[in-house]
């Protein structure tokens, strides 16, 4: 993962990242109660890999099932079989083959709540137990890292959380990794149909691991090697206020694993609701209208200059912004981009 970034102009960048005041309190555990001030503003792009914590329920077969009759529901994420847990498809199956004809308990969470059901699984064609329930354990699909802390060594990518494609529920993450990516080729967005970036995983190492899936991002923690790579100035951040309506710039890799600038303009600046949706952009930058159409997926913003162009901001880092667009992912599709990132 190369941190250097060619850029067209030399001022410094500002970084519209996952922060919401002049200083942010990072997502995990391991970051305790300690605060961020200064971030490394990165626009890589990475490969990504999730893997759930229990079992997402993403539709059903048709007609009359075990699930449906038990009380399951779209979105329901089961965790545990009978008393034994389970993150994967395999243990799933594995844990209905073991029960048998029986009525299983399962331990369900459904949103914030952990409730019990009781199912009786039936014996398929193929003298397999089933539920009648179709489930989901793992995501994957490239995306950007938008910034790192160079004093805990972790990061943040997207700007907005992985969701289900099919129930549009946050994956609940029990663990997860990024990898280094190439892009190969850009699929170009057109009016209501945005483009996405496709390329391919290096699956022989993992460069960091994941700890959180948030409604802002992703987070985790790069390895020793690969935080090194990353030689980038460390930049304040900045207040809300501070963000301005103008010129700006965004880092973005659309060839390779080159990181460049290109210019666009903040025309809009939504109020604070709670919403990650923050920011109206236009991709203004002729060069990447021309690779991409505009605002594809996998593409993260900074801003490096006033609204009248002619001198850089002080360097501080700014608030991410998302344009409201659905995240779009599907098990096993490495290589292309299922997540839609528009900031």
């Amino acid at each position: 993962m190369d941190g250097t970034h060619r850029t067209k102009k030399r001022a410094a960048a500002i970084l519209l990242g996952f922060f919401a005041a002049a200083a942010i309190a990072m997502p995990s555990a391991q970051a305790a109660d300690r605060t961020v001030s200064e971030l490394i503003p990165v626009g890589q792009t990475v490969g990504v890999k999730l893997f759930s914590d229990g079992v997402l329920v993403v539709g059903f077969s048709d007609g009359e099932s075990p699930a449906k009759d038990c009380g399951l529901k779209e979105g329901d994420v089961i965790t545990a079989i009978c008393g034994q847990s389970l993150d994967t498809i395999e243990e799933f199956r594995q844990l209905l083959a073991e029960n048998g004809e029986d009525a299983a308990a399962l331990t369900v969470k459904r949103g914030s709540r952990t409730i019990e059901l009781s199912a009786e699984p039936e014996k398929d064609e193929d003298g397999e137990y089933r539920l009648g329930a179709w489930v989901r354990d793992s995501m994957a699909g490239i995306g950007t890292m938008t910034f790192f802390d160079p004093q805990s060594g972790t990061f943040g990518a997207l700007g907005h959380g992985v969701t289900d494609v099919d129930t549009g529920q946050l994956l609940p993450l029990d663990h997860g990794s990024i990898m280094d990516a190439s892009v190969k080729a850009v699929k170009k967005g057109e009016r209501a149909s945005p483009g996405e970036l496709k390329g391919d995983f290096d699956l022989t190492r993992d460069s960091g691991t994941l700890y959180a899936n948030t409604e802002c991002g992703i987070f985790g923690k790069l390895s020793a090697e690969d935080a090194a790579k990353i030689t980038g100035a460390a930049l304040p951040i900045a207040k809300k206020d501070e963000i301005k309506t103008g010129k700006a710039t965004i880092l973005a890799t659309v060839s390779g694993n080159e990181t460049r600038e290109y210019d666009i303009e903040i025309e809009k600046i939504y109020s604070p609701s709670g919403s990650t949706r923050n920011l109206l952009l236009r991709v203004t930058d002729e060069e990447l209208l021309a690779q991409t159409g505009g605002v594809v997926q996998g593409m993260v913003v900074s801003y490096n200059r006033d609204n009248s162009g002619e001198k850089p901001l002080r360097r501080k880092a700014l608030r991410a912004c998302r344009i409201g667009a659905p995240v779009r992912c599907r098990r096993g599709q490495y290589g292309t981009t299922p997540f839609l990132q528009t900031g």
